[in-house]
């Protein structure tokens, strides 16, 4: 049976979400006389048509009416892209679901997020779309989501339909996640991508294309970070082994800002369903380290809607510089790192270390470009999360770049990438880098008083480089390696970029935030 059911009742609500959501009549199929009978079953649909306006609130709640009984639940839904004039945001609409335990901010409700990758879903007992959770389809009242993106000035009109399948529900399969430790090469640099996409949000890789090109790509270990749904967590089985560690997390996607939690408890969800005037980001981010996780904000400069970072970075454990292929977004992110180290080591507060990730959703985009490399001891979650938070890691845009940093000073002493060097302000400090996989590239030496040197690397691009400081000139020292630039005055992009070392006393060499 189809029936179409206009929306006349409306409520603003605050009670379920941090920012304002706009709550329709609810849609119920108790009334309804028994549906068509088709190959699934009997079958029972109710089709919802209405506008949302210009300055809708960011969610939009429609609540559906569940009945006993039901097997399978289906969703579908299209709106119109209104024509705009240019310089003004046409419509988008994303869309998820919520089960009968409810929409509560952080709640047990949740049960999956497409955004706008997907027009229909389906939720079952046994199986789900990908994006989706499985599990029982409990009676009550259930809501599904529509987060209106941007809006027309007219408006944006939408259709969502609502069908269940009725009968017995197939046993809900026993979830494997991925192991915590692989097999490694003991202490050692290992490689990793914690920015990538599968057919779980909006990327088109499988989980199993997505590792083979990670093992292709020379990567030791990956995040699962798909925006606003865990589901893939338990996508993975089969695709790990002693080559590759697979770790679980999110890109919780605001409109505020992205963050990917790194490495988080397999099974953990991170609400994203508030902006930094709400004041609940913090909320979270102590929730992605209670899982165990990293809180990293992903390319802060980004210039799509949404995308710009706002939250601020007392709440992070790192921060992605350097996102996909270079391009002046992330210029302006590395600077603005690059100032942070400037009041760390001015405050003796603990400094933000720098990561890379891919952020690769498809074809021809590269798994691995960039990609983390971390000194850890052993390829596990916790060793691999311990190094990132240590600041013990660069960035290579391949596994064909490799590097060494350190500096030497008096008494013999060493210190190498995110540690501290002892040294008196005026004792002689040797820095030295080693760089294989480099051709045409130019290393520099970039400092509190920015680049103070500047060498050419070989032609063969496998080179030493060394350069002589002191803890008063330098407070600390990091390494860019650059390709030339093809814009005259500019700054090439990046083949490799260090976490600095720390010159001379205080603690602002003592690493990344405490987990």
């Amino acid at each position: 049976m189809t029936g179409s059911i206009a929306r006349r009742g409306l409520l603003l609500s605050t009670a379920a979400t941090a920012a304002t959501a706009l709550t329709l009549g609810p849609v119920s199929f108790a009334d309804a006389a028994p549906g068509r009978e088709d190959e699934g079953g009997e079958y029972r649909e109710r089709t919802v048509r209405g506008t949302l306006p210009a300055g809708s609130p960011d969610f939009v709640h429609l609540p559906v009416e569940i009945p006993r009984g039901v097997r399978e639940i289906t969703v579908s839904y299209a709106y119109a892209r209104t024509p705009v004039p240019a310089g003004t945001q046409g419509n988008a609409l994303d869309i998820g679901i919520f089960d009968e335990r409810g929409t509560e901010l952080g709640g047990q409700g949740f049960r999956g997020w497409s955004g706008g990758a997907r027009t229909s879903f389906f939720l079952r007992t046994d199986e789900a779309t990908p994006g989706y959770l499985p599990g029982p389809l409990g009676a009550g009242t259930w809501h599904i989501v529509l987060g209106p993106y941007t809006v027309a000035p007219d408006g944006l009109p939408y259709e969502v339909t609502v069908a269940l399948r009725f009968g017995a529900s197939a046993p809900a399969p026993e979830l494997v996640y991925p192991p915590e430790r692989a097999g490694g090469r003991g202490r050692a640099w290992y490689r990793g991508d914690c920015h990538l996409h599968s057919v779980h949000s909006d990327g088109r890789r499988t989980p199993a294309e997505i590792a083979a090109a990670a093992r292709a790509a020379g990567l030791d270990f990956i995040n699962s970070s798909e925006h606003n749904t865990h589901s893939a967590h338990s996508a993975w089985q089969g695709l790990w082994g002693d080559d590759l560690l697979i770790l679980t997390g999110e890109e919780v996607t605001t409109r505020n800002g992205h963050v990917v939690a790194v490495a988080t408890d397999p099974g953990t969800f991170v609400d994203w369903r508030y902006r930094a005037r709400d004041n609940r980001f913090g909320h979270f981010a102590k929730a992605v380290r209670r899982a165990g996780g990293l809180v990293v904000p992903a390319h802060p400069h980004a210039t799509c809607i949404g995308c710009h970072w706002k939250f601020g970075y007392g709440e992070a454990d790192a921060v992605e510089v350097w996102n996909g292929p270079y391009t002046p977004e992330d210029e302006v992110a590395l600077a603005e790192w690059d100032n942070s180290l400037v009041a760390a080591t001015r405050t003796s507060k603990p400094w933000i270390p720098a990561m890379g990730g891919s952020d690769a959703h498809r074809e021809p985009d590269r798994v691995g470009l960039p990609q983390t490399v971390v000194l850890a001891r052993e390829l596990s979650r916790e060793a691999i999360t311990d190094g990132i938070r240590a600041g013990r890691s660069y960035i290579a845009e391949s596994s064909a770049v490799s590097l060494a940093l350190g500096a030497t000073g008096g008494r013999g002493l060493h210190a190498g990438i995110g540690e501290r060097l002892p040294a008196g302000p005026d004792t002689p400090v040797t820095v030295r880098l080693e760089v294989t996989g480099a051709p045409g590239c130019t290393a520099h030496f970039v400092t509190d008083q920015g680049t103070l040197h500047t060498s050419a690397l070989p032609a063969s691009g496998t080179g030493t480089v060394e350069w002589r400081t002191t803890p008063a000139n330098a407070a600390y020292v990091r390494a860019e390696v650059r390709h030339p630039g093809s814009v005259p005055g500019l700054p090439g992009a990046p083949a490799a970029l260090t976490n600095p070392l720390f010159l001379g006393s205080g603690s602002a060499g003592a690493g990344g935030r405490a987990g």
